[in-house]
């Protein structure tokens, strides 16, 4: 069975636009619990460890209408996440990357995070980003100097649905940046998940409704892989 770790942004506070964000509960609660059903080990982490900030706005009722993931966050399963500067790459088969806006400030030029990805990757691991998770790939650059990204498939969240505004005050555009590096795709947005694989270790989904299909591929994957 395989070691995986998932990255959750520790958050950030815009106090001048009133604005919190974090890691998106779906995100993580979703493909967790497909792998661990799959009798995979998964480790969390983030920049500052311990108890990161969630979006809360994953627990609406539009994202979370069960409940399931407000009890999932509720139960504490993500609360002592491990620092990310001391993470041992070598433990670990694969790397998902959990998005929600917050991976934009914190994660996506965390050069920790870069190392981690390129080692798992060069081990010949799985490196996973959901939703608004891709934003490390564009920064982790591989020998070449190139992103490790440069010239492939990949998706992420499209400008499009962002909420109205949050553009203006995000310190990017997830898709601008994406279609400058990579092959950007952003799927039918009448279906409702989409993932692209880059290469047979890079894997990344759309958005938060595509957090199931994203667990999905990685137990597939990894099956390969523990063969």
């Amino acid at each position: 069975m395989a070691n995986i770790i998932a990255i959750l942004s520790s958050g950030h506070k815009d106090k001048k636009n009133n604005y919190e964000t974090g890691w998106w509960a779906e995100e993580l609660f979703a493909p967790l619990e497909l792998l661990e059903g799959a009798g995979h080990t998964v480790d969390l982490a983030s920049p500052l460890g311990g108890k990161p900030v969630l979006d809360q706005v994953s627990l609406q009722e539009d994202y979370d209408p069960t409940g399931k993931y407000k009890a999932l966050y509720e139960s504490g399963r993500a609360d002592n996440t491990l620092k990310l500067s001391e993470v041992d790459a070598l433990k670990y088969d694969a790397v998902l990357i959990v998005g929600g806006h917050g991976a934009m400030y914190d994660l996506a030029k965390d050069e920790s995070l870069h190392k981690l990805v390129n080692t798992i990757y060069d081990n010949k691991g799985i490196v996973a980003a959901e939703c608004h998770g891709p934003a490390p790939l564009i920064w982790t650059n591989r020998p070449d100097g190139k992103s490790i990204i440069a010239g492939k498939a990949v998706t992420g969240y499209p400008n499009e649905i962002e909420p109205e505004g949050l553009l203006d005050i995000l310190p990017f555009s997830l898709e601008d940046e994406l279609t400058e590096v990579a092959q950007y795709n952003q799927g039918s947005l009448e279906k409702k998940a989409h993932a692209v694989w880059a290469d047979d270790q890079i894997v990344t989904s759309r958005d938060p409704f595509s957090s199931e299909l994203m667990g999905e591929e990685l137990v597939n994957a990894l099956k390969k892989v523990n063969k």
